[in-house]
């Protein structure tokens, strides 16, 4: 996997490159700053980006930005955010619809690193990965539009967003894997989704309604 990596804490981004190399990963450029990004990803063309939010020039919002140009240059484009910006409307906003191959992670909860490379794998495969808190936000603003679910099938959706399969589902509820099939059924009958066989394909749709897109 070809990867570009934006990051102005040089340790951080020091750290990051040492672990995807380790992995077997390819990192072609490792930036500090917004303009570096998007150059770097139009030279090199990588499988996957991981980036700040916040980064030169003004520390603000220059990598969301970046990433959000990038997006719609490359749609197909493979992006993780790695930030300390808890705000659910920012996944909206750079996901611009398209939650497939689309990530945002919380810096300070990487705990374990084979966990993380396996996130930026599957988002780079075409999955999703999303902090649970990032979602559990999320929940808490829109309650509204949750009001038709049971606290249960709000923690089963959260998990879904977050890219949890079934079976991890169960594990974090302590549940059998056929209540969280009989809870998916429920969640998508009351939000109007319709249901897939495909995993992955139920993930996005939970995500696309989360995003709010139709």
């Amino acid at each position: 996997m070809r990867v570009v990596i934006a990051e102005d804490q040089v340790l951080l981004r020091d750290g990051l490159v040492r672990l995807l190399r380790d992995a077997g990963h390819d990192v072609v450029a490792e930036v500090g700053d917004a303009r570096s990004l998007i150059s770097s990803v139009n030279r090199e063309r990588p499988d996957l980006v991981i980036s700040d939010i916040r980064m030169p020039p003004t520390h603000q919002d220059d990598g969301a930005r970046a990433v959000s140009f990038l997006r719609e240059r490359f749609p197909d484009l493979a992006v993780v955010m790695l930030t300390q910006v808890i705000e659910p409307a920012l996944v909206a906003e750079l996901s611009q619809g398209r939650v497939a191959s689309f990530g945002y992670l919380l810096k300070d909860r990487v705990l374990d690193t084979d966990a993380f490379l396996d996130q930026l794998e599957a988002v780079a495969t075409g999955g999703t990965a999303i902090d649970p808190i990032v979602i559990d936000g999320f929940v808490r603003r829109d309650g509204d539009r949750l009001s038709r679910l049971t606290e249960r099938e709000v923690d089963v959706l959260s998990r879904l967003a977050s890219g949890r399969s079934n079976s991890g589902i169960a594990a974090d509820l302590v549940i059998s894997k056929r209540t969280v099939d009989a809870h998916l059924r429920s969640i998508f009958d009351k939000l109007g989704i319709l249901s897939d066989p495909e995993d992955n394909q139920r993930v996005l749709a939970v995500l696309e309604w989360i995003t709010g897109q139709p």
